[in-house]
């Protein structure tokens, strides 16, 4: 296979388009995947993800409808859904909610105004509310009312709805979101309003948060409603836009979209479960590197995915990805379980600037891939931090992207001279290396950050590096942040979309289910009620089996949250299999403690303050593919890669010369030196002097960070 139109031909293809590049990755039984990189086409994504295909065919030596037909199964991660929430670029949507509580959305919570900023700041006068996604006078109250125990008080007034329905629809509104109070408890009033809805105005987006978000949090809920019907339309759009170019390629088989909750969901659920898909494709990167750390033994690793525009982070504890429940994303927090991804404004199209004290700052604003960094060529005047890479010697201009996509030294020297050198009376290259430092230390305090704020030291840890960009900077973050061991795995210039291909199918549901121990209570374990949480558990798992159409397949979790009494954040812990007995509880309880202390301190778990028990929680997965990848190709003498050396000048240590290997000719045993250049067809590798690298046997590339410790 490879230079034939068999008909026998049968394709794995992932992709995740980024800012920057969009990346895709072929599987195929008994083959290592192959890797394809295409610059990002913002006025329409699909035409980036179709050049993608077309390089691929290209490689397979088969027309772009051949290699389409050929394609069994084709997974989607995208930014579309953060884009559009970002950018305020959603649809225009209206919110229903319970009368007296319309201004629920605009008064957030305190903490709300200092999303994306961290608390620590210090800035007070920089604390500012978000945009709201909608506006006061489409806010409406309704009247209705269900108490805290899910009782009615008030009955819904369906003919003010239908009246406020007319009243939305000649305003311009086309999508709508109910939440009303309790509704996860009793959601008789949302589950009216969506059939009166559907009398009254059938081309409305409509979202009811008992279906979204069944959990505790009248903020959080509403927020999710409003953002899921906000985003509904333009996924519906994107995800039919470019399945049906995908069609007209000569693509006949399945299609799924990256969940940022831990899968892929099918790309026709896309549209109702928008919302999942905000961090769709960072994602795919955290699963695929939890899949490697078990294959490895690794049980804490952090992931580090730096692309053209932002560099993402996330944490793998005992070889789970770190989740969280309430995700911050575009100034708001909402109530969906995402997998805990942190992200700043460092990647490779970085620009570098000076501010008006006279300081270099690094990002976050980004080149993009139009005009993209100055080296490009295409129009871009800003220095960026892939410039500087040029200017230190680090990339090689004449064979980046395998050479598909020369760069130009000249315009990135002059731009690094014109808006960093100069005002700071440096030498282009001494500009170089402190934009590449400031970006490296950016990094590495992110690092830093994501694992002391729960709990961990970072030196405990070893580091996935991956993204376009992730490999060539990653030597020097993560010896800058302490940690000894870094892993580059052989798809890392793809890593995310092969994280979107090899993913599981994935659903969760989850309900609310209060039970309160008692303060003071000896034993806490013994005033819950197993066999209520037993039959919820047991129902929640009937449905999610469902979801996933019932394959006897499926691998059932089960979770509980926990928390102290009157306290605000609750924290996740797994249920074992089996019945739910009174023993069980006690252990998770402890457990429960013992986390708690971990991430506050010892000493600071009160159990005599009771433990309420609010949320439960089942999530589903069942394989995609099934297929076997191949091994790799490549030589365990390094030798045989070497091309030559260059001079690299290294902010550490000035400028040496650095052996530079072609990074595919190297495999399974090869050791060697720093300072050292990997040059691969999507990415290059930089070991740093004194560093050293093997090649395990599954052809990742293990560095050692702790050469210059």
């Amino acid at each position: 296979m490879g230079t034939t139109t068999d008909t026998a031909m049968r394709f794995f293809v992932g992709t995740d388009v980024g800012g920057t590049f969009t990346d895709l990755v072929v599987l195929e039984d008994n083959r290592p995947p192959r890797l394809f990189k295409a610059p990002t086409t913002p006025h329409d994504r699909s035409e980036g993800v179709v050049n993608a295909l077309a390089l691929a065919a290209a490689s397979y030596d088969v027309s772009l409808r051949e290699f389409c037909a050929a394609i069994a199964y084709f997974s989607h991660g995208t930014t579309a859904a953060t884009n559009a929430l970002i950018e305020r670029k959603g649809t225009p949507t209206a919110l229903l909610t319970t009368r007296g509580f319309t201004d629920t959305l605009l008064i957030q919570r305190s903490m709300t105004s200092w999303v994306g900023m961290g608390a620590a700041t210090g800035h007070y006068s920089r604390r500012r509310n978000p945009d709201p996604i909608v506006p006061r006078d489409r806010i409406a109250g309704v009247t209705e009312r269900i108490d805290s125990s899910g009782r009615e008080l008030v009955a819904l007034d369906e003919h003010e709805v239908r009246g406020l329905l007319r009243r939305l629809r000649d305003e311009g509104v086309r999508a709508l979101a109910v939440s009303f109070l309790w509704s996860f408890l009793n959601a008789e009033h949302e589950t009216a309003v969506g059939r009166i809805v559907a009398e009254e105005w059938p081309e409305a987006y409509v979202t009811l948060s008992h279906e979204v978000a069944p959990v505790l949090g009248e903020y959080e809920r509403s927020a999710t409603t409003v953002v899921n019907s906000y985003l509904g339309p333009v996924i519906r759009d994107y995800v039919a836009g470019l399945e049906g170019r995908l069609r007209s390629t000569g693509f006949t088989g399945d299609f799924s979209i990256m969940d940022s909750g831990g899968g892929v969901m099918r790309a026709a659920d896309a549209a109702r479960r928008a919302a999942s898909m905000l961090t769709s494709g960072p994602a795919g990167g955290v699963l695929a590197s939890a899949a490697l750390a078990r294959r490895l033994g690794h049980r804490n690793v952090i992931t580090s995915d730096m692309g053209g525009t932002s560099f993402d982070v996330g944490l793998i504890v005992d070889s789970e990805p770190l989740v969280e429940r309430v995700s911050e994303v575009g100034d708001l927090h909402l109530a969906l379980p995402r997998i805990k991804v942190t992200a700043i404004g460092a990647g490779g199209g970085s620009i570098a600037w000076v501010d008006e004290a006279g300081v270099l700052a690094v990002g976050p604003q980004s080149a993009g891939s139009v005009p993209g960094p100055a080296c490009y060529g295409r129009g871009g005047d800003r220095p960026t931090v892939t410039d500087a890479d040029v200017v230190l010697g680090v990339i090689d201009p004449e064979r980046f992207l395998g050479g598909r996509m020369p760069l130009e030294r000249a315009l990135a020297e002059k731009a690094i001279r014109l808006h960093v050198a100069d005002p700071l009376g440096l030498s282009v290259e001494e500009a170089a290396a402190g934009i590449r430092q400031v970006a490296d230390n950016h990094m590495a305090d992110l690092l830093r950050k994501v694992t002391v704020e729960q709990g961990y030291d970072p030196r405990d840890f070893t580091v996935y590096a991956y993204g376009g960009a992730g490999p060539t900077h990653a030597y020097a973050y993560t010896e800058a942040a302490g940690i000894a061991t870094l892993v580059v795995p052989p798809t890392s210039t793809v890593h995310s979309a092969y994280g979107t291909v090899t993913s599981d199918r994935y659903r969760a549901v989850q309900t609310t289910d209060v039970q309160r121990t008692p303060p003071g209570a000896a034993d806490p374990a013994e005033h819950l009620d197993p066999a209520r949480i037993n039959a919820t558990l047991d129902d929640l798992s009937l449905r999610c089996r469902a979801d996933l159409d019932d394959d006897p397949r499926v691998r059932l979790s089960r979770i509980v949250y926990l928390k102290f009494r009157r306290q605000a954040h609750e924290l996740p812990l797994t249920v074992p299999d089996g019945e739910v007995t009174t023993d069980v509880l006690r252990a998770l309880v402890a457990e429960f403690r013992d986390a708690y202390e971990r991430l506050y301190g010892a000493g600071t778990a009160l159990l005599g303050a009771g433990v309420e028990l609010h949320t439960l929680r089942v999530e589903g997965r069942v394989g995609v593919t099934g297929i076997t990848e191949g091994g790799y190709e490549g030589s365990a003498e390094p030798a045989e890669s070497l091309i030559g050396s260059r001079p690299v000048y290294f902010p550490e240590c000035g400028r040496v010369d650095a052996s530079v290997y072609r990074g595919e000719g190297l495999g399974a045993g090869a050791s060697l030196r720093g300072p050292a250049i990997l040059e691969f067809a999507g990415t290059t590798v930089v070991v740093g002097p004194g560093q050293s690298l093997a090649v395990d046997p599954y052809n990742n590339l293990v560095i050692d960070c702790r050469g210059n410790a």
